[in-house]
């Protein structure tokens, strides 16, 4: 029998603390096996001991996915975020094991468990001054989808439109802000390490923007300025925000209809399934290039898809406003590598990019970023869950040789860039988006579609 879904997701910071801890007994082994895979640890063992090996982590795997579903469902902020974007980024889970873990992970994406009805009619009563049935003319009381901050009902206003209330969990601010202390305070007992991984800055952006997602306000202002940018282009639909009937903890957006992504990846066309890819393309690629707007959360609870090579774009907290002297950096090693320009390149790697090329590290993280802009220079390019799989393991499998040095009875960790702190979600929309494309199998001249953005200006949303 399920559990009664509870009015609130625990906020203490010990709560939260002690919930992931239980986690650690199963996640622990499986990221240790991981890491001696990615890193070529496990080549001396007899064929007997990997087998056995491989035994365990299957189980293993089973095990860690099937208590984070549980646990983080039930969590709801930062630590469900992160289940969600192991559900569908290719290469996190163990080489073999993708499939089996991500699988189970995948619940996570639009239908994590709810909480109970009252809930949201607790929030809706305070953000609105009246409960839901006498504010919409229809209610349905159960979510159609709950994610990391909150839960969607469907409603009709007594204007007769279909719509769908986005309904903040109660308390998850209090949560995320605990979550957020404890990872700095993570950050502080790291000491030297931390400072030679750069965790200050990246913890920095983080907060930012996650605390920045509690503000359904803010979100509602961000799906207009999207709006604005793609409003010539039939392709991409993004629902109007109902402004009376949203305030900082509900949004009322118009309810698309359509497919989901696996729906779509399962039973799509290769016509379909490229203009779709397309369009997320110019979705993603048109708001940064063009706007200077990262659209950071590509997860595929996100998308709907409405036919004829239309896609709904939904969620727009987890947007971030690149500056636009990191644009011009992050323009200048596009056009050198678009251009062949080796020698410009290697110097925008070093100004831009922070790499040293005194530095053993050097050839991995140019060779990197070289991969990562192959849409960009070739004629016609092919997504795949298999590149998206190498844009993930791509560093762990380069850098393997300079951690484990020959004689050395410790790892060494090698020169970590010191990035501009936007690249932090530039590095997550990169991953999470190579999946997502990967998934559709998109083909495309993503060159002739980027380069006009790419070699031109910023310019402001009009």
């Amino acid at each position: 029998m399920n559990d009664k879904p509870k009015d609130q997701p625990p906020t203490s910071k010990l709560g939260r603390l002690a919930r992931l801890a239980g986690l650690s007994t199963k996640g622990i082994p499986l990221a240790l096996e991981g890491a001696k895979r990615a890193l070529g640890m496990t080549q001396s063992r007899s064929e007997d001991d990997e087998r056995a090996a491989r035994e365990r982590l299957a189980a293993d795997t089973k095990k860690a996915a099937e208590a984070m579903l549980k646990t983080l469902g039930e969590m709801k902020g930062l630590p469900l975020k992160v289940g969600q974007m192991m559900s569908y980024i290719d290469g996190i889970a163990p080489p073999g094991y993708e499939e089996k873990f991500q699988q189970t992970l995948k619940k996570l994406q639009d239908k994590a468990p709810p909480l109970s009805p009252e809930a949201a009619v607790q929030v809706i009563t305070e953000e609105l001054g009246a409960p839901p049935t006498q504010i919409f003319a229809e209610w349905e009381s159960e979510p159609f989808a709950a994610a990391s901050i909150g839960q969607v009902h469907r409603a009709v206003t007594k204007g007769g439109d279909a719509v769908a209330v986005k309904v903040q969990y109660p308390g998850i601010d209090k949560a995320i802000k605990n979550d957020l202390k404890s990872i700095h305070m993570l950050g502080g007992m790291l000491g030297p390490l931390a400072t030679k991984t750069n965790a200050k800055d990246t913890i920095a952006e983080l907060s930012e923007v996650f605390l920045s997602e509690l503000d359904y306000a803010r979100e509602a202002e961000m799906a207009d300025t999207f709006r604005r940018m793609h409003r010539d282009d039939a392709a991409i639909v993004i629902p109007r925000v109902h402004q009376s009937l949203s305030t900082a903890r509900v949004l009322t957006t118009e309810l698309l209809g359509g497919v989901g992504y696996q729906q779509m990846c399962d039973e799509g066309s290769r016509e379909e399934r490229d203009a779709a890819g397309l369009a997320i393309w110019r979705f993603m690629f048109g708001s940064l290039l063009k706007h200077g707007f990262l659209y950071a959360d590509p997860h595929p609870g996100n998308y709907r898809f409405l036919g004829d090579g239309r896609v709904g774009f939904l969620d727009f907290g987890c947007v971030k406003q690149i500056s636009p002297e990191v644009m011009k950096g992050v323009k200048r090693y596009m056009i050198a590598a678009m251009d062949q320009d080796w020698e410009e390149f290697d110097r925008a790697c070093i100004e831009v990019l922070d790499y040293k090329p005194d530095d053993p590290s050097w050839k991995v993280y140019r060779d990197y970023t070289i991969f990562l802009l192959d849409p960009l220079c070739m004629d016609e390019f092919q997504c795949s869950q298999e590149r998206a799989r190498q844009a993930v393991t791509f560093i762990a499998s380069g850098v393997k040789g300079l951690v484990l040095k020959e004689g050395d009875p410790l790892p060494n960790i090698p020169h970590v860039p010191k990035m501009p702190r936007e690249f932090v979600f530039m590095n997550r929309l990169q991953w999470g988006l190579a999946s997502v494309m990967g998934g559709l199998g998109t083909k495309a001249r993503f060159r002739q579609l980027s380069e006009p953005w790419i070699r031109g200006a910023t310019v402001p949303v009009p």
